[in-house]
């Protein structure tokens, strides 16, 4: 089987693409022309020939999609005429529940129900998940991600993955960098708490590598869970203790790289990749790319060859070599 190549809208974000100063003046001017924002990243996108993308945060979230084009399906169609297609959204955005507050989860369950009817209507089946971030290390009183906690987690997850299912779509959760879905044993211990019926996986290669782990080893245990992965590279675990706060993501940056420059063994990766049900989808990451065109057909390329690898080259890397900051 021929998987399809998609990407985040994220790899679309870079300031210099658009020709402005600033990821501000970016989401300024897309949300001031959504139609002109998203007839640039369509072309892009049949440009490179990467044929599915997935929505995020703003400015190419729902929202956005909404204003654009009146509703999911007159997305769909814009899409469909290009080739193109979604696959999936991110909850994502100051909009959305916070998991860790006592009792909301009837807003948490009504807020994933709107993003899987917008979904279903735009021909996509996944909706994509984040588990809250970790406090900064040190911080008293200290939070702990213990039994408990991934336990209220996974109560929230099987209410939101049960409301979800009635749309035809599946709930995943991606392994974000300082998450408390982050080094394996917290992507071990959630998924042992969750019902597979309702709870998948979309494990993210760089991010799980940024937390001293082992991306292939984690895909391979929980390769029947997996409905999706974020294929993307890191130099290296995250070798000190960042401050978790709103600039976080920008701070983990200079650990990430392009496909095929790092740690990643792409060959073992796309071998476990390929006994997922997650298989027939290529999500290659490149988060805000000056030149998207030419950084999705590098990214492809390599994930073109490991999937045509038949295993591990002589002289692959494999896991990270750092042990990560505890």
């Amino acid at each position: 089987m021929t998987p399809r190549f998609a990407t985040d809208v994220i790899t679309f974000y870079h300031p210099r693409f658009w020709s402005l100063d600033s990821a501000e003046a970016v989401r300024d001017w897309a949300h001031a022309q959504p139609e002109r924002f998203w007839e640039r990243i369509m072309g892009a996108l049949a440009e490179s020939g990467v044929t599915g993308v997935e929505l995020t945060f703003a400015p190419g979230d729902i929202a956005s999609v909404l204003r654009a084009f009146g509703s999911a399906s007159g997305f769909r169609r814009e899409l469909a005429a290009r080739g193109l297609s979604l696959v999936s959204a991110f909850i994502a955005g100051t909009d959305a529940p916070d998991w860790r507050r006592g009792g909301n989860l009837p807003a948490i369950v009504a807020d994933a129900e709107r993003r899987a009817a917008f979904l279903a209507e735009a021909g996509a089946e996944l909706l994509v998940a984040g588990l809250p971030m970790r406090t900064t290390f040190g911080t008293r009183p200290a939070f702990f991600v213990d039994a408990a906690y991934m336990t209220r987690m996974a109560d929230i997850a099987h209410a939101v993955g049960e409301a979800v299912s009635r749309y035809g779509v599946k709930l995943a959760f991606h392994t974000e960098s300082n998450s408390t879905l982050w080094y394996e044993r917290d992507i071990d211990l959630f998924m042992a708490l969750t019902d597979p019926q309702y709870v998948w996986l979309c494990p993210d290669s760089c991010h799980i590598a940024l937390g001293g782990g082992d991306p292939v080893a984690v895909a391979r245990r929980h390769a029947g869970r997996i409905a999706l992965a974020h294929w993307k590279d890191a130099v290296g675990p995250i070798d000190v203790h960042l401050t978790v706060d709103e600039t976080v993501f920008a701070r983990q940056q200079p650990y990430m790289t392009e496909l095929g420059t790092g740690v990643v063994d792409w060959p073992a990766w796309a071998e476990a990749m390929a006994r997922t049900p997650g298989a027939h989808t290529v999500l290659v990451e490149l988060d805000e790319a000056p030149d998207p065109v030419a950084a999705l057909r590098a990214g492809t390329a390599v994930a073109r060859a490991s999937l045509g690898s038949g295993g591990r080259p002589a002289g692959a890397r494999g896991g990270p070599e750092r042990p990560a900051a505890v």
